[in-house]
């Protein structure tokens, strides 16, 4: 018998399962995930599967972990503060790509050098420039990303940049050639920003969950799931943590998966922060072609083809005040609920609501905490950034209490999105806790929050809710209004029919609204989706089946639903895949791009076998180093040719190395 570990970190909850021979379930645990150290929340979960179950922990044949740590750390804007350099590009191109706004104000170097489309170099390296720019930031950042014009043909510049990037700072470094084979510099430089970003947190996580399993005496290999679901070394995710955005969603389509055995299905999995959304064919998740995209960022990484959505309980109530009614919305940004937050600060929060309560005018921050998340690195932080947070200490304030003036908005705002405080608000996890629906965490608390929101003012000068049980359901109609439009989005993008307007514009269409709203005036509208819809994570069972009523669809919940996450992490493989390019930059000669560079050859098979050895074997050494055992490889060549002259011409080869096999497991 061999008992397999899989744990996943989400917004809210972190999830631990035990699975027998890949075949049942044992038993599964829920801990709170601790935002300030999510080993904590790994440890407690872990902890409390093993007492449930009562297995012994030598059983443990191997442990594998999902975290939307990463995803929730784009779609929030958070990470390490970064510097990119950008070697053979135009200025421009950073504005005209989106990579000024991806760096947030952090530092970046347009640099001389790079290569040309056959892989010789357009322009030598200036290093000079280089090396001055790496002393000059080698303190205030916390990782370097490079990215150099077709790297993927010829990977010189990037290699050198990074080699001084760790001989002057000692920096991690992440270059983009390493992130991905494909063409399209800004977007690999997109990529590479992005990892860097993420490297601190993601390996502060794998290394305290590590010590968090050794400590309870689990000594089996750590994987992780990277984002199109397979799995990798814990090893080989601490070095490209771009690679597990997506982590958390994907375990939970293998996760559906293996619970429910559907073939064709839609898969919407609600967390803390994210919803996310996706298409189950032949009992397989798609693969996005254009690369994972994550809040505002599409990258080059192979995730699966997923809609995420800055939409789950524990997201943001906005008041819109247009119209006679008003109403609410909510998301992206992730707030911790109120109720969670009586729970660890109860006199204070209690107190605070009842002061609000009292005061004849509402505040503008009202219903509204601030508490620092401990542990965390605070290079580059301005001086403005720097007195809020000495401000907030180690302590839990109401935010209005911290505010001085309104340009200190903007700082708290900016700490927000470095990780380095959380905000408390209103959520719909308050609502779901004041109606009944969840009684896990403080209702008093949750009531009187949803009471301060309701007193706001619509424009016929009403108040927007009579009572906290008016507002709650307010926000639950919302959640469930929202939930359909993003499972709807999905199905358009999906649809084989030319509609003629963009998923948005029809989730969002009025025919379409009378359709679900089963129109039958003069004319009937009608409208359902026409798949099961499996409805994963905690809460789920809580939001899922008015979803399921409004889209007049058959919604699944299978047991198991909440840690569905955990036990995708566990059931996977590892699959590694190897990708390489051959052009032909002059007739009769064939042109294999390799990592140590280009090599020329005077027959195009040659050429074929040659590129094929070189990613068998590495596709090969990176599955084994990942962890897998009985490794099979396939092969695919896409060779494109064309005719000229009543004779064919070379043009370009892709060829694509897969290799996959279920992870080794420890032997006692």
């Amino acid at each position: 018998m061999s008992v397999l570990l899989g744990v996943d970190t989400g917004g809210t909850y972190t999830d631990a399962v035990l699975i027998r021979d890949d075949e049942t379930v044992i038993a599964s645990a829920k801990s709170l995930t601790t935002r300030h150290d999510l080993a904590v929340g790994v440890g407690g979960a872990v902890a409390a599967v093993l007492d449930r179950s009562g297995i012994d922990v030598a059983d443990i044949a191997m442990a594998s972990l999902s975290t939307t740590l990463a995803t929730n750390a784009l779609v929030e804007g958070q990470g390490g503060r970064v510097a990119l350099i950008y070697i053979g590009f135009k200025e421009r191109d950073l504005a005209t790509h989106g990579l000024l706004e991806a760096l947030k104000g952090d530092p970046y170097l347009v640099l001389g050098g790079g290569h040309n489309h056959a892989g010789g170099q357009a322009a030598p390296l200036d290093e000079t420039a280089l090396v001055a720019f790496l002393e000059d930031h080698k303190n205030d950042v916390s990782g370097f990303a490079v990215a150099a014009q077709f790297a993927t043909r010829n990977p010189a510049h990037e290699l050198r940049a990074a080699e001084l990037v760790h001989s002057v700072t000692g920096r991690p470094v992440s270059s983009s050639h390493q992130l991905s084979a494909k063409l399209n510099g800004p977007k690999r430089a997109m990529t590479a920003v992005l990892n860097a970003r993420l490297i601190g947190m993601i390996d502060r996580l794998i290394g305290r969950a590590e010590d968090k399993l050794r400590d309870l005496g689990i000594s089996a290999p750590l994987m992780v799931v990277r984002g199109d679901g397979a799995l990798i070394s814990s090893k080989m995710a601490r070095e490209r943590p771009i690679e597990t955005i997506l982590s958390g969603p994907a375990a939970s389509i293998v996760g559906a998966r293996w619970l429910t055995k559907a073939d064709h299905a839609l898969v919407s999995d609600i967390g803390g922060t994210t919803t996310d959304v996706a298409v189950l064919k032949d009992g397989r998740p798609a693969i996005d072609p254009g690369g994972a995209r994550v809040g505002p960022y599409r990258t080059m990484v192979e995730a699966v083809a997923m809609r995420t959505t800055g939409l789950g309980g524990d997201s943001e109530v906005h008041f819109i005040s247009e119209g006679l009614k008003g109403s609410v919305t909510l998301g992206p940004r992730r707030l911790l609920p109120i109720s969670l937050l009586a729970m660890d600060a109860p006199d204070i929060v209690l107190a605070i609501l009842e002061a609000q309560l009292r005061a004849a005018v509402p505040g503008d921050h009202d219903g509204r905490f601030v508490r620092a998340v401990q542990g965390q690195t605070i290079e580059g932080l301005g001086p403005r950034e720097a007195a809020v947070l000495e401000r907030i200490g180690d302590a839990v304030h109401p935010v209005g209490h911290i505010l001085r003036n309104r340009v200190e908005i903007g700082s708290l705002k900016r700490l927000v999105e470095r990780g380095l405080v959380q905000i408390a608000g209103l959520t719909p996890s308050d609502a779901s806790h004041a109606l009944g629906l969840s009684l896990v965490w403080n209702v008093d608390a949750a009531r009187m929050a949803l009471i301060l929101f309701g007193r706001r003012r619509t424009g016929a000068g009403e108040t927007l809710a009579q009572n906290p049980d008016d507002m709650a359901r307010m926000i639950i109609d919302q959640l469930t209004e929202q939930t359909s439009l993003a499972i709807l989005e999905t199905v358009f993008s999906e649809e084989d029919s030319d509609f003629g307007l963009t998923p948005e514009q029809l989730a969002r269409h009025v025919l379409t609204r009378k359709g679900f709203d089963r129109h039958a005036g003069l004319i009937r509208f009608e409208a359902s989706v026409n798949v099961p819809v499996i409805g994963l994570g905690a809460s789920a069972p809580t939001y899922y089946p008015a979803v399921g009523k409004r889209l007049h669809c058959e919604m699944i919940l299978p047991e198991h639903a909440g840690v569905a996450n955990a036990i995708g992490a566990v059931v996977g493989r590892v699959t590694m895949r190897k990708s390489g390019t051959i052009t032909s930059p002059s007739e009769g000669r064939y042109r294999v791009h390799l990592d140590t560079g280009p090599e020329d050859f005077g027959d195009s098979e040659q050429a074929l076998v040659r590129l094929e050895t070189v990613l068998r074997t590495a596709a090969d050494g990176d599955a084994r180093a990942a962890g897998a055992g009985d490794i099979q490889i396939s092969v695919t060549r896409d060779v494109k040719k064309a005719a000229a002259e009543a004779r064919e011409v070379f043009i370009e080869a892709t060829v694509v190395v897969e290799a996959s096999g279920r992870p080794r497991i420890a032997v006692g």
